[in-house]
């Protein structure tokens, strides 16, 4: 009797009997017509394609902000954000951060409102929870606003936002923006009290501070340990774990190792490299390390 082999199962069809079955995938082919469609080109194309999906889908969003501080070095037209945000796209990024600062030293309203419009993945802004920026927000409706400490005399985010002692002015801030449906994402240290008010607070993401892991990161395992606790503890909370801040192609590793987060937020060292490489390359770059733990 001839045996067909069906593509990559290792088991025979066997044309000569209607009732001969055969399994592929979990699948028995009982059925003439199931048999002749599990051996289609489409059937074997949507195989390959399903086989190819990753276990686990991370996300990297590119910060954005370190192309209009060079702009505005100059007080310049150029080098545009907007523009900037299109090549990181074509790199693979899977969204566009940007941080709008209360005194808007790099990221301008125009930027946000420009990006907006031009961002076909997810565009996320940073902000201090102040009403004239969340007013902006649940104008413009980025995908993602998440909520920051500001200083004026800091050179860039370092701490988290204490969440135990802002809850109060928090509350309306959060509920603002939910009615605006935008997700909202809270900017925190690693800690289980922080992890516990954002979800109270009705936070759908939080963002781990890895500013000490990034300095320290090559000097023993704690700070890993510590985010990688955090992590877990934020995921049974039911809240999506993102990480950022200082993150680069190596100290990003150990913390893709661990499965720490599902979100990364990397900026400055992905716009550094591009002084080398072109930025659609250094995102190419970082999304390859970020595969490889997919």
């Amino acid at each position: 009797m001839v045996m067909e082999q069906l593509s990559g199962s290792g088991c025979g069809v066997k044309r000569a009997s209607p009732s001969a079955q055969c399994g592929t995938g979990g699948v028995i082919l009982s059925d003439w017509r199931l048999r002749r469609w599990a051996v289609s080109p489409l059937a074997l194309t949507i195989v390959a394609f399903w086989l190819r999906i990753p276990a686990t889908m991370l996300s990297l969003s590119v910060n954005i902000d370190h192309v209009a501080t060079l702009r505005q070095a100059r007080l310049e037209s150029f080098p545009d954000p907007v523009q900037a945000a299109a090549a990181v796209e074509l790199g693979g990024a899977d969204g566009i951060t940007v941080h709008l600062r209360q005194d808007r030293r790099h990221i301008t309203d125009r930027d946000v409102e420009l990006l907006r419009a031009t961002v076909k993945t997810e565009l996320t802004v940073e902000m201090a929870a102040v009403d004239d920026l969340v007013r902006l927000m649940t104008r413009i409706r980025p995908d993602q606003v998440t909520l920051v400490p500001e200083l004026k005399t800091e050179v860039t985010t370092t701490n988290g936002i204490d969440l135990l002692k802002e809850r109060i002015r928090l509350e309306p801030v959060v509920k603002r923006l939910k009615k605006a449906r935008i997700r909202v994402s809270l900017f925190i240290e690693p800690d289980t009290a922080q992890i516990e008010a954002a979800g109270r607070l009705g936070a759908e993401v939080v963002e781990l501070n890895t500013d000490r892991y990034s300095r320290g990161w090559n000097r023993g395992t704690r700070l890993l340990d510590e985010l990688t606790s955090a992590g877990k503890t934020a995921e049974k909370a039911g809240l999506q774990v993102h990480v950022g801040h200082g993150l680069d192609y190596r100290n990003v590793v150990p913390i893709l190792e661990n499965r720490v987060a599902a979100g990364y937020s990397i900026g400055f060292a992905v716009v550094a490299r591009a002084v080398y490489t072109g930025l659609q390359g250094a995102v190419v770059e970082m999304k390859r390390i970020m595969e490889v733990y997919s």
